[in-house]
């Protein structure tokens, strides 16, 4: 797919912030996908449209929550709430219809049982793109050169721990993700 309309679309209406972000995204995505053997193209193309709506406001959101017939459980969550709209709308307004790139961009937050290699590979690129900065971020990036899946209940495990830590919503596809992993890898 030609991505000119996805970057005019970034260049219009994403902070500098939010571009040097999916940026660090597109990259990371771009080389685990070398790395672990999946589409590049397709890996460039889900990290570029993965934080579409994440710099929206809450208002804008909670629309859109209502318009797409969104579950009710993402109204006033920013941070669970933009995947999924974005995921909707890729499809409905740019008619990307590969499910696999849908997913990648749908579960890039949360994580959930069963992930295709491409929706590891976005969720843990949002995860560690070089302008993260965080607790153990080094940790997940060495993780992720060895063993994606290792690295993915890293980061699952790591993310329950702080929303919990938080008090706030922690979505059940999270939680089902690192039991998936708990069972699965054979590493963990």
């Amino acid at each position: 797919m030609n991505t000119d309309s996805i970057n005019n679309y970034i260049e219009k209406n994403f902070s500098e912030k939010r571009k040097v972000h999916t940026e660090g995204v597109r990259r990371t995505a771009i080389a685990l996908a070398e790395k672990y053997g999946a589409d590049v193209e397709k890996a460039e193309l889900a990290a570029l449209f993965h934080d579409m709506y994440r710099g929206v406001s809450e208002d804008v959101l909670n629309y859109y929550i209502k318009h797409l017939d969104l579950d009710k459980k993402y109204l006033n969550n920013c941070n669970l709430a933009h995947s999924k709209i974005a995921a909707i709308i890729m499809k409905r307004d740019y008619g990307i219809e590969d499910e696999d790139i849908i997913n990648a961009v749908s579960y890039h937050t949360t994580g959930r049982p069963g992930m295709s290699l491409l929706e590891k590979i976005i969720y843990i690129a949002d995860a560690i793109e070089p302008n993260r900065n965080y607790p153990g971020v080094d940790a997940l990036r060495e993780a992720a050169q060895h063993d994606l899946d290792a690295a993915c209940l890293l980061s699952l495990t790591r993310t329950i721990e702080y929303v919990q830590g938080q008090g706030n919503y922690l979505d059940q596809d999270t939680l089902l993700a690192k039991d998936y992993f708990m069972r699965y890898n054979t590493n963990a």
